[in-house]
């Protein structure tokens, strides 16, 4: 045989390149091999970057900056599945960096990771797909881009991945996608409840944790909740409550049933089976504080319902929430007592945390932990509003002393909620004392200068309610809480505003305080809000009415109506109509002004300027000041009984005109000029000019008052006095007070007024009776626009009327002063209907008349009637 011959390989083809292994030991030259053709190389590069990437957030940053993202993102779509497959394991890892985040984003990439998800993909490639969209999916612009790509229902199938990490991915994303209702109502179409409950039996905590917090956050929707009831989801999680080895999940189990116990069906579901009395009795004896205060969490959410409260109440769940108020953990007792205050809205709850449940949240008052003297601040709020009882076991013990001392909590809901308790107190007498005399009023100064309006309102509304006496109005005015209250009148908070003015109003109940409330500027404040139709209130306007009757000048001419309450004493004025918003100058600068054309201003003013006592009719010296005659009140009497010529005016109450006013109505002179100065101008006739103006001046120096102060400037300021209007008061309290009959004394007392300003006149002889000159007469006389009301002796209805009114309040008659248009004014009385009397039963309510001054005095003209109606406009 021949020798073998050894046969030479064939050599390669020219135009193949020689296979080449190469060691790279830099990053940036993997990163150039993503752009390789060779599928193996790009395999092998990928899965280099990957084991980099997993080392640090430093090499993430590196491989950033090298530019690895954008070749990386076309391999997402690559044939090869081993190079899709590394490529999105590289993203999975990768995309927990923020910077790698933002990038995906501009390139909008989310589409091809979606893509991945598919079904027909390996278990890798679902795990690193959905680890990317977890990290994507903290930030909300990938959340919607997730979402707007259909993200949601492939995460939802890979619920039921056999892959644990897979499941742990998808339930993660999904969680984070539902923190926007758009995907939890879409959830709800996806049925992804069931894929959810089953996670709850998966052996790896983590995922019965992500399971759980994703229930929690879809349950605030109702149609899930119903759809977790329906799959029989209570179930699961009342068996996870029940398990000791599932105690880390219980507080998350918590949370979940928190939310289904707002549905009702839930509710009665749990109730008939007996879980809810499990669900009580494990937060009464749990030792974990989260749990405790998660179950208290539980009852707050539900009993915000009605029927729940019900159902709850049944159940005793008081009982449980007195035991959590004893726990150590400050949360639990927070909880506990925002319990207590949704429980407060069922009345049976109410009553059975008067004996147990108040005394404890007293006790919270005093913790050193603000949150906790808030929360129980509120239970207490709710617990004595429209309740007595509990308002009294609240202010036993310590109780009141620990309210106002949480008025200066740092906490304002702590303050808001004292102030609160405090009100529900003052509204018994015996409690208001109380709270009076622990220094309230000064308690309250800090709440009243904060700057949140909820404390504002409440702080002010404690004001209103404590300061009814006149001895807590003294306190707050002494301690300077006038001041606060008046500025939050100016508030543009509406509830600030009413319950200041509900505390002025309050405050304003007597004059000192009322008088301070004015200079602050309290009547100006309340007039501008009460000219704007949004801001003004009833408080508002029942305050300045209540202001404005400490100044009844001003009343009179803004509202032109003074009732019988309003009781004209002296230094009162009538200045006439001024428009709302307009200032009424005080009476000593009226005083002091030149006369001028407008109307006179009238004065009641029975006080002397000279601190000389009033003159007395007894008297028979003639005032020099108004030359004017007094007479004897035993020559009054006389007269009355003598007949008198036809234009002299008898009064049958033995009233009649002093010799010097008989002629008066014919005559038409000034009858406050004396009998010896009507003599002098009957003697004047023959005299020269210059005589005759010397007798004048003379004569006005007579007549005409002195104004205080002139000549002796050091004296204080008094405003004019008026011995005619003392006359009056006294001949009135001598004569009339004594008439037993209201109607004679309002009859006799209108006689008497008509006579002294001139009489009566008849409607047609109305328009010749010229009072004008005699006023004009009169103010240049006083050298002053006021003019005594006394001085008047040819007065109309608005003369007499205010004449009228203030007599009759000199003596008990109770009678409202009206302003009408054109110079009318008139008055009202009410009478009771004389045709009743002797009637057994219930009284009709008294009846209203105008009292005639003018045309028929004496005259009771029935309100809302034809006569009265004439009366007034003619």
């Amino acid at each position: 045989m021949g020798k073998k011959i050894k046969k030479e390989p064939e050599p390669p083809p020219k135009d193949v390149f020689d296979p080449l292994t190469i060691e790279s030991k830099k990053a940036a030259t993997v990163v150039l091999m993503l752009n390789s053709p060779e599928e193996e190389i790009l395999a092998k590069a990928c899965e280099a970057i990957y084991r980099f990437a997993l080392k640090g957030e430093e090499n993430k940053a590196t491989l950033l900056e090298l530019g690895a993202v954008e070749p990386l993102t076309k391999l997402l779509n690559h044939e090869d599945k081993i190079v899709r497959r590394n490529a999105t394991m590289v993203f999975g890892i990768l995309a927990s960096n923020n910077d790698v985040k933002k990038l995906l984003r501009e390139l909008d990439v989310m589409n091809s990771v979606i893509a991945q998800l598919a079904a027909e993909e390996e278990v890798v490639i679902h795990e690193f797909a959905s680890l990317c969209l977890t990290n994507m999916s903290a930030e909300y612009t990938s959340k919607v881009q997730i979402f707007e790509q259909g993200g949601l229902e492939p995460l939802i199938r890979l619920l039921s991945s056999p892959d644990p990490d897979v499941k742990k991915n998808s339930i993660e994303c999904i969680y984070n996608l539902v923190q926007d209702f758009q995907c939890r109502a879409t959830l709800q179409e996806l049925n992804a409840i069931p894929p959810i409950l089953d996670l709850l039996k998966s052996e790896y905590p983590i995922i019965q944790l992500l399971a759980l917090k994703t229930l929690g956050v879809i349950t605030n929707d109702k149609e899930c909740r119903a759809m977790l009831r329906d799959s029989q989801g209570v179930d699961h999680l009342i068996k996870i409550l029940e398990t000791k080895e599932l105690s880390d999940l219980h507080i998350e189990a918590l949370s979940v049933l928190a939310n289904c116990l707002e549905d009702m069906d839930t509710m009665v579901m749990i109730q008939q089976t007996g879980d809810l009395k499990k669900l009580l009795s494990f937060a009464e004896n749990s030792t974990i504080p989260d749990i405790q205060k998660n179950a208290a969490r539980a009852i707050t959410k539900a009993a915000y319902d009605p029927e729940n409260r019900k159902l709850f109440h049944e159940q005793e769940v008081e009982k449980c929430l007195v035991t959590l108020l004893g726990s150590e953990n400050d949360g639990t007792k927070i909880a506990a007592s925002q319990a207590i205050s949704a429980m407060c809205e069922n009345s049976g709850s109410k009553e059975f945390f008067n004996n147990q449940g108040i005394p404890q949240l007293i006790h919270l008052l005093k913790s050193d932990n603000e949150e906790v003297r808030e929360a129980s601040a509120l239970a207490l709020a709710n617990l004595t509003t429209c309740n007595p009882a509990n308002a009294n076991a609240a202010a036993e013990g310590d109780g009141i002393n620990a309210l106002i001392n949480a008025l200066s909590s740092k906490r304002d809901g702590a303050i808001a909620n004292a102030a609160t308790v405090l009100t529900n107190m003052a509204m018994q007498e015996p409690l208001r004392l109380n709270i009076q005399s622990h220094d309230v009023m000064h308690a309250l100064l800090s709440p009243l200068h904060s700057a949140n309006t909820v404390v504002q309102s409440k702080a002010a509304l404690t004001v209103a309610a404590t300061a009814c006496d006149v001895e807590a109005r003294t306190e707050l005015r002494n301690s300077g809480g006038l001041e606060p209250l008046v500025e939050l009148l100016r508030s543009k908070d509406d509830e600030v505003r009413r319950h200041a003015s509900w505390a002025v109003m309050v405050c304003a109940s007597d004059e000192p305080t009322a008088v301070e409330l004015c200079r602050l500027g309290a009547l100006d404040i309340l007039e501008e809000i009460n000219l704007s139709v949004s801001r003004k209130n009833k408080f508002s306007e029942a305050a300045h009415n209540k202001l404005l009757n400490h100044h009844l000048s001003l009343k009179y001419s803004q509202t032109g109506y003074l009732s019988s309450s309003n009781i004209i004493t002296d230094g009162v004025y009538d200045y006439g109509r001024i428009n709302p918003g307009t200032k009424l100058l005080p009476l000593k600068d009226l005083c002091l002004q030149e006369p001028s054309d407008q109307r006179a201003i009238l004065l009641v003013n029975s006080k002397s300027s000279d601190a000389s006592p009033p003159p007395s009719t007894e008297d028979k010296s003639s005032d020099v000041g108004y030359g004017r005659s007094i007479s004897s009140s035993s020559s009054l009497r006389r007269a009355s009984k003598e007949k008198t010529k036809e234009n002299s005016y008898h009064f049958s109450a033995g009233f009649a005109s002093p010799t010097e006013e008989k002629s008066e109505s014919t005559s038409g002179r000034n009858t406050a000029l004396s009998k010896s100065a009507t003599k002098e101008k009957g003697s004047r006739k023959g005299r020269g000019k210059k005589e005759e103006e010397k007798v004048k001046e003379e004569e006005e120096v007579a007549v005409a008052p002195k104004l205080p102060g002139e000549g002796s400037p050091d004296k204080e300021w008094l405003p004019p006095s008026d011995p005619d209007f003392c006359v009056y008061v006294y001949e009135v309290t001598r004569s009339i007070l004594p008439i037993t009959s209201i109607k004679e004394q309002i009859e006799v007392l209108a006689k008497y007024v008509a006579e002294k300003m001139g009489g009566k006149i008849p409607k047609e002889k109305l328009h010749d009776f010229s009072w004008e000159l005699h006023i004009s007469e009169l103010k240049f006389q006083l050298k002053s626009n006021v003019v005594p009301i006394g001085l008047i002796k040819k007065g109309i209805f608005y003369h007499r009327a205010l004449l009228f009114k203030a007599l009759a309040d000199r003596i008990g008659i109770g009678c409202s002063l009206v302003r009408g248009e054109y110079g009318r004014a008139w008055n009202e009385v009410k009478l009771m209907n004389e045709s009743r009397k002797g009637v057994t039963g219930a009284l009709p309510p008294p009846e209203t008349y105008i009292v005639d001054l003018m045309f028929h005095p004496g005259a009771l003209i029935k309100l809302r009637s034809r006569e009265a109606d004439l009366y007034r406009f003619l």
